[in-house]
């Protein structure tokens, strides 16, 4: 493959319509929203999950965001996840509040506030990853150290993948379709870099964990929501920001000379900015031939291989690979 995949970010999942829920369920998010729904928009279309998801009318005038899934779906443990958490976050982190759920037999469902707003990073402009860079720093001053207990530490949610470079060396694992020619000829320091991640993302930080341009949303006065705090973790307090990196220099932002420039990154070590990375390629590495997870949409692959693609890409330059064959 000569590029990197193309995915619409606009057009990644396939969720039911409102009609499609159970009656029962309609009826106990009317009694627990303390009014009738009188209106309910197409579903979204961003996302991976096919879970529920669209903004809704009230009868008293509010607009609201409702999110649904059935026991069994990736989004039903995720939509419990985020319900509990988000109250628990300081008021200072701008997240859509949770207004209220409701629990009828096998399905769950959440309702937040609405907000209007536009994803950024489609593609990613100058202006918008400023305004994203901000907040991540607003996001780390608040959230280190970490306001909520128990949770789980961010380099065990990737204690597994750690091992995917070196698993690929050693004929464990296949070697992943769809990315670079030159990929074999990194994995050795890829794997180098990969097991440097329990030094590396050792942190007191509670981070998003999650945090990719269909996570954010800037409203019409320019703030930056964030959303689907579902993966909350341990970390250290640049994870989310350097997440957001990759991607962004694969279209256009001089994202090397903002990690020498921000608070978050730029007394960071090199070589745990860049195990960081290459633990994120290696999880994007695994599982791209097989199919989705129940209730995920078989775009979540092609997502993986552009993540992988624009990581290692990142990684390259960093490391001075060697992307061309001599």
């Amino acid at each position: 493959m000569s590029r990197a995949p193309d995915v619409d970010y606009f057009a990644t999942s396939s969720r039911p319509g409102w009609e499609s829920l159970p009656p029962a369920l309609h009826e106990a998010l009317a009694v627990a929203l303390g009014t009738q729904i009188a209106s309910v928009s197409s579903p979204v279309s961003s996302g991976f999950t096919g879970g529920f998801a669209a903004q809704a009318q009230l009868a008293d005038g509010r607009r609201v965001f409702i999110k649904a899934a059935e026991e069994g779906l990736h989004a039903y443990e995720a939509y419990q996840r985020e319900a509990e958490v988000v109250p628990q976050l300081p008021k200072a982190i701008q997240a859509p509040a949770i207004i209220t759920t409701a629990h009828v037999d096998s399905w769950f469902a959440v309702v937040s506030e609405f907000v209007e707003g536009r994803m950024p990073g489609a593609p990613w402009t100058v202006g918008d990853f400023g305004v994203v860079a901000a907040a991540c720093e607003e996001l780390a001053g608040v959230l280190e150290p970490s306001p909520l207990g128990g949770l789980s530490r961010f380099a065990d949610l990737v204690g597994d993948d750690v091992d995917v470079p070196a698993q690929i060396l050693a004929g464990e694992r296949e070697m992943p379709t769809g990315l670079q020619d030159w990929l074999p000829r990194v994995l050795p320091e890829l794997a180098e870099l990969a097991k440097l991640a329990p030094e590396a993302l050792t942190g007191d930080s509670a981070t998003h964990s999650d945090l990719r341009p269909d996570n954010i949303l800037i409203d019409n006065v320019g703030t930056c929501w964030t959303i689907d705090w579902n993966w909350l973790a341990l970390g250290p307090r640049w994870v989310d920001w350097v997440g957001l990196l990759p991607v962004a220099q694969h279209q256009g932002i001089d994202t090397f000379t903002a990690i020498t420039r921000s608070p978050l990154t730029a007394d960071v070590p090199k070589d745990h900015l860049d195990s960081f990375v290459a633990v994120i390629a290696a999880y994007m590495m695994k599982n791209t031939e097989a199919p989705p997870p129940p209730g995920c949409t078989p775009t979540l692959r092609e997502h993986q291989r552009l993540y992988a693609w624009t990581f290692l890409d990142w990684l390259a330059v960093r490391r001075n690979w060697p992307t061309v064959e001599v």
